[in-house]
């Protein structure tokens, strides 16, 4: 298992705990599970740069790295890598902290790379505001 650190100088914009209910018959959580708080936490920065609302319009890549265990507690970094007219690419990183008794394992679990696009009132595509 490789050994790392949460990325320093930065905030995770989402901390989840990995429970029970969110586990597969193998004893690891399900990736469904971890996609959905990626997609969440990738939003979050595509929000703020939107001013407004913006729908997940595709997913570029999507890796996971190690699986995530019952117990872990998962933060999502995520980043703006680039902007369109309209659309907004994030990078999100996913790491999980794992508990042995005193000892303390981060792992990075789960890379991904999404498009968000902004809309309006009426769901269609708006241009994003200047910076």
């Amino acid at each position: 298992m490789t050994e790392v650190r949460l990325p320093e100088n930065r905030i995770p914009v989402i901390r989840v705990p990995a429970s029970p209910a969110d586990a597969n018959p193998g004893g690891s959580i399900f990736g469904g599970w971890i996609m959905s708080y990626v997609d969440v936490a990738g939003s979050i920065p595509a929000l703020d740069r939107a001013q407004g609302p913006v729908v997940t319009r595709a997913v570029e890549s999507f890796e996971f790295k190690q699986p995530v265990l019952i117990g872990d507690l998962i933060s999502c970094y995520a980043k703006i890598i680039s902007e369109g007219r309209t659309s907004i690419k994030v990078d999100v990183e996913v790491y999980a902290e794992r508990r042995k008794g005193a000892v303390k394992q981060c792992i990075k679990v789960t890379e991904a790379v999404l498009v968000y696009v902004a809309i309006d009132g009426d769901h269609k595509p708006r241009a994003l505001p200047a910076k």
